[in-house]
C-alpha cells in the first residue's frame, strides 16, 4: 500500500490505483466549486481534476496531454488529471483554484 497526501488528509491505496478513484473513494474531490457537478466523470475530457503531483505516478497518457494542451491549461504547467493517473508511491496531491484547477493559489481545503 502507498499513501496519498491531499488538503491535510492522508489515504492509502494500491499501488497503481487510480488517483480520482481513491480520493473519491475517500470523500475527497479533485473538482472545484461547480466542477463538482460539471466534468466528465473521469473521462480525461474536461480537464477539471487537474492537479500537481508530487511523487511518483505514472506517465502521463495522450488523454491527459492532450487535454492540458488546451486553454485554461498550460501544457508548460507540471499538472496532470487526476482521472488519467495511476498511484505508484507515496504522493503529495495539490489541488489550485479555478473551476478547472488551473490557478496560481494552492487551496488549503475542499471547496464547495
Amino acid at each position: 500500500m502507498v499513501t496519498i497526501t491531499y488538503q491535510g488528509q492522508t489515504v492509502t491505496c494500491p499501488v497503481g490505483a487510480n488517483l480520482r478513484r481513491v480520493l473519491l473513494q475517500h470523500q475527497l474531490t479533485v473538482h472545484n466549486g461547480g466542477a463538482q457537478l460539471i466534468n466528465c466523470r473521469g473521462l480525461g475530457t474536461c480537464g477539471t481534476c487537474a492537479v500537481q503531483i508530487v511523487g511518483p505516478v505514472s506517465e502521463a497518457n495522450w488523454r491527459d496531454r492532450a487535454r492540458r494542451s488546451l486553454p485554461p491549461h498550460d501544457p508548460q504547467r507540471h499538472l496532470r488529471l487526476a482521472c488519467q493517473t495511476q498511484v505508484l508511491g507515496d504522493i503529495q496531491v495539490i489541488k489550485y483554484e479555478g473551476f478547472w484547477g488551473q490557478g496560481t493559489q494552492p487551496l488549503e481545503s475542499p471547496s464547495g
